[in-house]
């Protein structure tokens, strides 16, 4: 058991709620993890052909859940002028601002927390909640509540665009369909507190994931004022490298319009 475990996961059936998620990022084997991806990967393929065709390099943007800035810093590298990152995991946010000076650009990280977002209203042309990082709330009342206050911070006819698994992605179907037997039957992990929820041990850290299906996204996006503008797994934008591949496996893009 490593130190992450013992320090912060001593009872397995303790429920996942939002500390426990941000202490286990904030273990010094995850932010190294996130830092050399910021470092060295950079933005996927996919998502510089996505922010390219959503965003405008004028425009003001919000990484939410911005970790050690991989999107951020991605953005400013492409030419976009107004990047801002936030997240709630202290010492990713100072590993972003030590990378972000490393490399002279000039991209604004600020520690706050993605369901209380300390922004002006309309202050923002566009966001982004990358890596699956919504998906890293626990709860769907708190993800929606970060959907709307996402909204709340982008312009009307602003922008957003996200990742998420997908439970019906190929590859998904088969765990999905052994976990729900598990949760009929009451075998489920008790720590988990819905259906769609995992918590993966990784030599970079345990994490926490919430997994949707398609209706659930379309479900919250629209009832937290948001229009679905496209949706796309992320091998039909583009075809990524094999390090990213083995940073993060198969997701959806999700690009939505702030309704108004």
């Amino acid at each position: 058991m490593n130190g992450m475990q013992a320090g912060f996961y001593k009872n397995p059936q303790e429920r996942v709620e939002a500390r426990l998620v941000r202490a286990w990022l904030a273990e010094p084997v995850a932010v190294d993890h996130y830092a050399r991806a910021a470092a060295s990967l950079g933005l996927w393929r996919s998502e510089e052909k996505v922010f390219r065709g959503v965003f405008r390099l004028e425009d003001r943007l919000l990484d939410v859940g911005c970790g050690a800035g991989r999107v951020a810093l991605g953005l400013a590298r492409l030419g976009f002028a107004g990047v801002v990152g936030i997240d709630n995991c202290t010492p990713m946010v100072m590993e972003a601002r030590r990378l972000a000076e490393a490399m002279g650009l000039a991209v604004e990280f600020w520690d706050g927390d993605a369901l209380a977002l300390p922004f002006q209203a309309g202050s923002f042309a566009g966001a982004i909640f990358g890596f699956n990082g919504l998906m890293q709330i626990p709860g769907r009342e708190h993800r929606r509540q970060a959907l709307r206050e996402v909204r709340k911070v982008v312009a009307p006819g602003g922008s957003f665009v996200f990742t998420t698994h997908d439970r019906d992605l190929p590859g998904q179907v088969g765990y999905w369909r052994d976990e729900a037997e598990r949760w009929r039957r009451g075998t489920r992990n008790p720590a988990l507190v819905e259906f769609g929820d995992r918590v993966i041990d990784n030599p970079e850290g345990r994490i926490f994931i919430h997994v949707p299906d398609r209706a659930e996204v379309v479900d919250d996006l629209a009832s937290t004022g948001w229009t679905l503008l496209e949706d796309h797994p992320r091998s039909a934008i583009a075809n990524e490298p094999e390090p990213v591949r083995e940073f993060a496996d198969e997701c959806r893009f999700w690009i939505a319009r702030r309704a108004d």
